[in-house]
Parts: structure tokens; C-alpha cells; sequence
């Protein structure tokens, strides 16, 4: 069941909203008050959030309350890792959650949060103890990115590729399991986790035909996973039997409470040829979310319930 919907990802990330073509993000935030009200209109009891922003950045919040955008918007969402790329403290977690709810005035969610195993598992293993429980009690939804390690024939979404040095080859080891599918020290550790923490859950982003999307869905069911957060990319929309793919994926994820992440601009549709553009016309991306509102997040929905998946144990 889709319980939210998510209205980009990490929009103040230069990495995935190229801002310099909308420098004061009034196109952002003009595009978010457009497509709230028409996924108001399909399902009025569905929750809106806003795109996970990057390292709970309290400013970036206040200036899209002072552009209105929060007015359409029923949660915000935020993003921190700090064990690996921001320059705060592990600890100061709750903190960070209490400024961003007073500079939004709304819910907080935190749609990204997670530590890698680049350098050890024991890294990741503190990282997922501590912040998990820093964070228990302070928000209703907690997406621990993320189920898999990312492969290492892919490509990770940063500004400058490699020229980052560790901090790029560190997105490769963010998941509770290795790349391949085999365990780590963090897979053990998250069924308690869960299990003492209903906010708790994953978020894992399935590429166009992901090969890994069956043996995903076993693995949520192992680890006691409700809630999880994916994405429905409008870029791949344009891709062939895109649907099919689309229905395919909302099917096999039916069962938790998933929230859908719309983001990622066609390259025909923005003001530049990149998923990083805004888009040239607004209406293109609202179109975008009604279109997905409709087909996987109605109150009736279109697509029929999913069989049950074989859970390996």
C-alpha cells in the first residue's frame, strides 16, 4: 500500500536539482504547490512529503515555508549521514530533528539515514545501533538507507564521480547487504531493531528492471520490514514497457506501507537535458504525479493485489 507520496529527492543537492537554472527555487517550489493539489484531488487522505532534504538543512526549509509550498505539504523530510559525508555530529540528531520541525512547522520524517561499511562493518554496525536510537520516539517514519550495497559495475549520483575520492566509493557500501545479496553484521542486527522501533524501515531505489526487486521483497519480509521508501522515476517513464516495469514494482511492493518517491526530469522535459533540470513546464511534472497518484496511490487502486512471495529462509 502506498501511504505517502515523496515530491522529489534531496531538491537543495546540487547533485539532484541543478539550482543554478532556478536559482531562488521558485520554479521548485511553484512545481511542488502544483502537484500537491492534483494529487489532493485523486486522494485527498494520502500523505504529501517533501523530498528528503540534504543534511536537515533548517534554511533551505524555511525558504520554501516563505515561498508557500509547505502550505500544500503534510510532512518534511530530511536526509543525514553524519558518519560519512556531513560536518555535524552523530549525536546532535535530535537536535537537528527539532530545527527542522520549527523551521517547517510541520511532521518530520527521516527519509535517508544510514552509515557504510567502507572502511569496516563495525562502522556500520555503531551507525545503526546509535542512530536508530537516537532517532526512536523523535519522528513516526525512519528509512535506514539501505537494503543492498550499490553494484559495483553502477554508477553512484554525486557531482564529481570519483574525483571525490573515498567519500564517492563510500555509496557503494551504504546497504545491510553486500552487493551480491550475502549478509553482513548490520542484516543480523535489524530484525530486533524493527521489532522494538515500528517507525523503523528501509529504503532501497529499484533501477529500470531491477534484477534484484524478488529477491528484495524476501528480504523485507525476513528482516520484519512494514514501511519502506522506493522511487517511480519520471525520466524512466520514457524508457520501453516502462509501465509494465512500473506495475511490476508497485505490485511486488504492495504489501508494506511504501512511500513514492517522484523525481528525475526526462532530458526532453527540462530546461536543460539532464534528471537534475527543472523542468521547462511545470504542468509536465504535475501531469507526472497525477499519472502515478492514480495508477498505484488511489483510494481504489488500479492494479490487482500481488501473489504472495516464496520468503527464503
Amino acid at each position: 500500500m502506498v501511504e505517502a507520496v515523496m515530491l522529489w529527492n534531496e531538491p537543495n543537492n546540487l547533485s539532484h536539482w541543478n539550482f543554478h537554472l532556478d536559482p531562488g527555487w521558485e520554479r521548485f517550489a511553484a512545481m511542488v504547490r502544483s502537484a500537491s493539489r492534483a494529487i489532493r484531488a485523486i486522494n485527498p487522505g494520502l500523505k504529501i512529503v517533501l523530498g528528503g532534504v540534504s543534511s536537515c538543512d533548517s534554511r533551505w526549509i524555511a525558504r520554501m515555508r516563505g515561498l508557500g509550498a509547505l502550505e500544500e505539504i503534510d510532512v518534511v523530510a530530511v536526509h543525514g549521514f553524519p558518519l560519512d559525508w556531513n560536518h555535524w555530529h552523530v549525536n546532535e540528531w535530535p537536535e537537528r530533528i527539532e530545527e527542522t520541525s520549527a523551521a517547517a512547522g510541520l511532521p518530520v520524517w527521516v527519509s535517508e539515514v544510514g552509515a557504510s561499511s567502507f572502511g569496516a562493518e563495525e562502522v556500520a554496525a555503531f551507525g545503526l545501533e546509535r542512530m536508530t536510537g537516537l532517532l526512536q520516539g523523535k519522528v513516526d517514519r525512519i528509512h535506514w538507507y539501505s537494503l543492498y550495497d550499490l553494484p559495483p559495475s553502477w554508477e553512484a549520483t554525486t557531482r564529481h564521480k570519483e574525483a571525490e575520492g573515498s567519500s564517492y566509493y563510500r555509496h557503494y557500501y551504504m546497504g545491510l547487504l553486500r552487493h551480491d545479496g550475502t549478509p553482513k553484521q548490520t542484516t543480523g542486527m535489524f530484525p530486533a531493531l524493527v521489532a522494538a522501533n515500528p517507525a523503523l524501515g528501509l529504503c532501497q531505489w529499484f533501477h529500470y528492471n531491477d534484477p534484484r526487486l524478488d529477491a528484495a521483497v524476501g528480504w523485507l519480509h525476513r528482516l520484519g520490514v512494514r514501511s519502506l521508501r522506493t522511487g517511480v522515476s519520471w525520466a524512466d517513464r520514457f524508457r520501453p514497457d516502462a509501465e509494465q516495469w512500473f506495475d511490476r514494482q508497485m505490485s511486488a511492493l504492495a504489501p508494506f506501507d511504501t512511500t513514492m518517491t517522484l523525481c528525475f526530469t526526462p532530458d526532453h522535459l527540462g530546461i536543460e537535458p539532464h534528471w537534475a533540470s527543472p523542468p521547462r513546464n511545470i504542468e509536465d511534472f504535475t501531469e507526472f504525479a497525477r499519472w502515478a497518484v492514480g495508477r498505484y496511490a488511489a483510494p481504489q487502486p488500479v492494479l490487482p493485489e500481488p501473489e504472495g512471495f516464496a520468503v527464503a529462509v
